[in-house]
């Protein structure tokens, strides 16, 4: 018989999971594979994520009510790119290779493609995180 499956909830990110959050990118592992600068405080995540805006989507991905992922998807504003997005995201190190990072980009890519009319998503990942580079060829990105 298998173990159970960890219970893993995608959300929309809220004011509740600015602490997790500040504390998932704060992790030495997780901090040197994103574009974030390491030791953030929990205002400088409140000024990045608490906009509300239909062209930014926020998620985490939470299990026993701690933050164990984040994605963020952004539209471009310009007209002529009004069809493409971006997007950044973090697992924890005790969670990553565990289908969280597969979980926040199936939720995202389905908010790109049947709400946002997204046609094109970029990243930026370094050459350096093979785990990133084979979850995103998994999504074929």
């Amino acid at each position: 018989m298998h173990p159970p499956e960890p219970t893993i909830v995608i959300q929309r990110f809220t004011e509740a999971h600015l602490e997790g959050v500040a504390a998932l990118y704060n992790e030495p592992a997780v901090c040197r594979q994103v574009l974030q600068m390491p030791f953030q405080s929990i205002e400088v995540w409140r000024k990045r994520l608490v906009m509300d805006n239909e062209r930014r989507l926020q998620l985490v991905a939470v299990h026993a009510g701690e933050v164990i992922g984040q994605l963020g998807l952004e539209q471009y504003l310009r007209v002529r790119q009004a069809h493409v997005g971006s997007f950044g995201m973090g697992v924890a190190t005790a969670w990553q290779g565990k289908g969280v990072g597969s979980r926040l980009l199936t939720a995202a890519l389905d908010v790109a493609d049947n709400w946002m009319n997204l046609h094109r998503v970029e990243l930026t990942v370094f050459a350096d995180n093979h785990a990133a580079q084979a979850l995103y060829r998994k999504f074929g990105l």
